[in-house]
């Protein structure tokens, strides 16, 4: 008599690699390279003045064992704004870590936003995300990733995730702004010396010349949220009880931040 071994099912895995490069024009931006596979996507609702860089994932969220690598090059002098289509969403994993990488770079005198809604960790979710931007002489970035523990309307309550989330800035070869969230079982244990009930995470950056002259008006703006600078270099983290008031209180932050430059089109506020 022989003995079968169970069926062990293949799961599918979302696999795929966007890169967009933009350099300024006249009336407008100028679209140089773009090259997508599998579920990685870049749209680009418009290349205006400011011309807007939108990533996705066609394959709806990432699952257990997903890679996916987006890459966005901004040209010298440039002005431009990037985002997310969509909250990304990080379900349950059988085991397998969830891996995003994003490579920006951005030309001497050049401006990026880096805005994306949202990541929402569903209980069980395994991800790993490393965000690397590169500035030349003169240029800037302002930068944010927003984390929602669980989903508020089905009432899920998040005991157990398990995110790496690493944020880098370099300028002429040397790090100059590096952020790292670790979250975990314990961490959401903790209580008051962790999250202590937070359910919606923030942190912005803002890295240029001059950015810590900012500190005052933004803690004008945002008095509950943290706020820290070094010349050169301002960085906000927030933390509140769900969604909603997150995304509010980073709506006050941009808007002082931002001035006159408008939110990306795809945002919901």
């Amino acid at each position: 008599m022989t003995l079968h071994q169970p069926l062990v099912p293949q799961m599918q895995r979302s696999i795929g690699a966007a890169c967009v490069a933009l350099v300024a024009g006249q009336p407008r931006a100028r679209l140089t390279a773009l090259d997508q596979s599998g579920s990685a996507r870049i749209m680009l609702p418009a290349l205006d003045k400011v011309p807007e860089v939108v990533i996705l994932n066609t394959g709806g969220g990432l699952a257990g064992g997903d890679r996916l690598s987006y890459s966005i090059d901004i040209g010298a002098g440039l002005v431009a704004r990037a985002t997310t289509q969509t909250a990304e969403r990080a379900y349950r994993s059988t085991g397998a870590t969830a891996r995003v990488d994003l490579a920006m770079t951005v030309g001497a005198g050049g401006w990026l936003d880096w805005l994306p809604q949202e990541t929402i960790l569903y209980q069980g979710a395994r991800l790993h995300r490393r965000t690397r931007i590169d500035l030349a002489a003169g240029s800037g970035v302002m930068m944010a990733e927003m984390i929602v523990l669980g989903r508020a309307a089905m009432g899920e309550v998040v005991t157990d995730v398990a995110l790496t989330d690493r944020r880098e800035v370099w300028r002429d070869g040397h790090v100059v702004a590096l952020d790292v969230l670790r979250l975990d079982a314990a961490a959401l244990a903790t209580g008051a010396a962790g999250l202590n009930g937070a359910r919606a995470l923030a942190a912005l950056w803002l890295v240029c010349n001059g950015a810590e002259d900012m500190v005052a008006p933004l803690r004008a703006a945002v008095p509950e949220a943290g706020i820290s600078a070094l010349p050169g270099r301002l960085m906000l983290r927030a933390a509140t009880r769900d969604a909603p008031a997150l995304r509010a209180l980073m709506a006050r932050a941009l808007q002082t931040l931002r001035q006159t430059r408008a939110l990306p089109r795809v945002w919901q506020m």
